[in-house]
């Protein structure tokens, strides 16, 4: 993991914001790399002086070139550094001894090639860390401030799209898909002020660049492409900073699929984390996650209107019964609230258009199009007495024309004025000029209408999100919790240590032998389970070393002594603690509790149902180490077999509190103890009826650096 922790993380306004800067092997031909990023500077909007180093030339592009960066007479913030990878180190340290701020080393030829780059890549981050220069790269393709022109960058995307101050700001790790999403962004209307591609990290990596636009006040929407992440915590503390400062996040991380993170690791080296913990992660700051760059620019463009609804509810208008089916499928699949219309209402409507579709999608025909006031008063009776969060309308064609585009901005002007808060997206197909007529009036346009429905989708996710309470501080763990174990431990002794943290565990005792077990039993006075406990034997029932349902000391005397003869036939070497007697749960549900260690983001807790629903379906949830109450709850809520801890076919309701507080517990326990643990697991973990608590029945810890077999 790395130790660039948030911390530690230092300004990034030398790199994207500086008031001078210097190209070092500035060339005179606009088309090489160090010379189209002079051009852009120089014919561009940069206000600042540009200085040009080149050894073997008196000028360059029409001004004096200076040798080395030592020799540029005056203060540089930034410089961008397009020469050799065998000379750049010598670059950086000469830009360091000039008090340069920052450097975008275009360079490649670094860690993502061979030993020899990675070497001075590592020496690139020592020079970094020693002196406080920020360097971007090396092995990308630059970074823009549309504000101030400051375009360090060689990609030909701005010859086509020139940079345009906006609410939006990308960054991406790969400098070719984060050129690729600019240009397509740029031709979609979707404006960006900041723009940065990492490359190989060796110091600036993707969180500095979130939280830079978390705290920048020109930014209001932030779109990230990433392959791997380096400083988990710094993501964690970077994404907790956009939202505290409602800034919706909207995350492509490649890799889902096991060929797909083998490539990303591969490529600009980077580290991959469990495609889980990431989804955890993002699900606890409200980030949203998408798999397509027309996805994310879907929802950036959306973002840019402001409106981000704390409600459900979305209503659906249409001229067209099938494309309202098809909104309406999707809006349903992406977890909305399609209420229908109030009775009244719908009666009302009907008189208006006989032949009209009155619930929700409601469908006008096209024939409203005739008399466009039908549809003002469908769309204000939607607002007003169908209270929805959000519109999606379908207009097709039809309303791309010039004559009806202009009455219909005009007809609806009075809506959209009184309802500012409640998006309105249009399904329309029309030239880009009439679409920017929409979009001033304060509309989204999107050509599909699935598109558009997901869309309000994930402004609803937003607006939802920003609404909750981040949690709060986690608890402190009890004074008297005992210390997670430096090596494997059996059963007995991890039941113990679990519930020193306060995880409550079933009643059980060691016994050594076979009396001992009929008196332990007597004690409990209930059915019990016998289980060998040794850490040499982790897989105990596939030998025959548990025994359920016990309740008459001949059957325990028995059961005993075959489970230790069990354990010594196949585990002839092994050492053999006894047998935990545990009382049998039989009146709860199955739920199993665990713990993953991250390399990249620590640990992480994970919850779901047990037997064969975690064997099976995997209904599992995760999230980062450590959370409070609320968070824990928000956690339970996730999994699909939620109604059975809500009491399905008349059972009880579970005691979900009490899975609640075990969580809590269990992921304080592990943050405390992130060093020294892999992976914890409490299955099963039996939630009795409501108020009567839970309780792990199973429990095993693996230490950090112990393979298990």
């Amino acid at each position: 993991m790395s130790n660039k922790t948030p911390m530690n993380r230092r300004p990034l306004s030398k790199l994207l914001d500086p008031k001078s800067v210097a190209v070092i092997g500035a060339s005179d031909d606009a088309k090489r790399i160090g010379g189209r990023p002079l051009q852009y500077l120089l014919k561009g909007t940069f206000s600042g002086p540009v200085y040009a180093v080149n050894a073997n030339r008196e000028t360059v592009q029409g001004i004096p070139a200076y040798k080395t960066i030592l020799d540029v007479p005056g203060e540089v913030d930034a410089v961008i550094i397009a020469v050799p990878a065998a000379v750049v180190i010598q670059t950086v340290r000469d830009c360091a001894k000039k008090g340069v701020g920052a450097a975008v080393i275009f360079t490649s030829g670094f860690a993502e090639q061979d030993t020899q780059g990675a070497e001075w890549q590592s020496e690139l981050t020592q020079i970094s860390n020693k002196t406080g220069i920020r360097l971007l790269g090396p092995n990308c393709l630059g970074t823009f401030n549309a504000k101030t022109g400051w375009l360090a960058t060689f990609t030909t995307s701005i010859d086509q799209y020139p940079v345009q101050p906006g609410p939006i700001a990308i960054a991406s790790q790969s400098g070719a898909f984060g050129s690729h999403l600019y240009t397509v962004a740029a031709k979609r209307g979707v404006r960006c002020t900041y723009w940065v591609t990492t490359g190989n990290e060796a110091d600036v990596e993707l969180s500095e660049c979130i939280a830079y636009y978390a705290q920048s006040p020109e930014v209001k929407v932030i779109a990230v492409y990433a392959e791997g992440v380096r400083n988990g915590p710094g993501l964690r503390d970077a994404l907790e900073l956009a939202y505290r400062n409602k800034k919706p996040v909207i995350f492509q991380k490649v890799g889902r699929s096991g060929a797909g993170a083998e490539a990303a690791a591969s490529h600009t080296a980077s580290l991959a984390g469990s495609d889980e913990i990431y989804d955890a992660l993002f699900r606890q700051y409200g980030v949203f996650r998408v798999d397509s760059i027309e996805e994310l620019l879907d929802i950036a463009l959306a973002c840019q209107a402001g409106a981000m609804p704390s409600g459900d509810k979305i209503g659906l208008l249409t001229i067209s019964g099938g494309a309202g089916v098809q909104m309406a499928d999707t809006a349903e699949a992406s977890g909305l609230n399609v209420a229908e219309m109030p009775i009244e209402q719908q009666k009302h409507l009907k008189e208006l258009i006989p032949f009209a579709g009155v619930r929700n999608p409601v469908d006008v025909t096209a024939q409203a199009l005739n008399d466009l006031t039908l549809i003002k008063r469908f769309m204000e009776s939607m607002m007003e007495f169908g209270g929805y969060d959000a519109v999606v309308a379908f207009f097709t064609v039809v309303a791309g024309s010039r004559v009806i585009s202009e009455q219909l901005i005009e007809t609806l002007k009075d809506i959209r004025e009184q309802y500012v808060n409640a998006p309105m997206i249009l399904s329309i197909v029309a030239p880009d000029d009439i679409v920017r007529d929409y979009e001033k009036a304060g509309y989204t346009i999107l050509e599909d209408p699935a598109r558009a429905v997901r869309a309000a989708a994930a402004l609803i996710h937003f607006g939802t999100s920003f609404e909750k309470n981040l949690a709060a501080q986690a608890p402190a763990l009890p004074p008297n919790v005992m210390q997670a174990p430096d090596k494997l431990r059996g059963e007995d002794e991890c039941r113990k240590i679990l519930a020193s943290a306060g995880i409550p565990m079933a009643n059980s005792e060691l016994a050594r032998t076979a009396k001992d077990a009929v008196s332990i039993w007597q004690g409990i006075k209930v059915p019990v389970a016998l289980k060998i406990v040794s850490s040499d034997i982790l897989h105990k029932t596939e030998i025959g070393g548990v025994a359920l349902n016990l309740n008459n000391a001949n059957d325990i005397e028995n059961a005993f002594n075959r489970i230790i003869e069990a354990g010594k036939t196949h585990y002839p070497d092994a050492k053999i603690d006894g047998v935990i007697v545990s009382e049998m749960i039989t009146d709860g549900v199955e739920t199993v509790l665990g713990v993953i260690n991250d390399p990249i983001f620590g640990p992480a807790v994970m919850f779901g149902l047990g037997g064969v629903f975690v064997e099976v379906l995997s209904d599992v949830t995760f999230r980062l180490a450590p959370f409070d109450i609320t968070e824990a709850h928000r956690m339970i809520s996730e999994i699909k077999g939620i109604k059975m801890l809500y009491g399905a076919r008349g059972a009880q309701p579970s005691d979900i509190n009490s899975i609640a507080e075990a969580l809590v517990n269990l992921s304080v326990f592990a943050h405390e103890n992130a060093e020294k643990i892999s992976s914890i697991d409490i299955n099963p973990f039996m939630v009795k009826p409501e108020g009567k608590g839970a309780a792990g029945v199973d429990a095993l810890i693996i230490p950090n650096g112990v393979e298990v077999k």
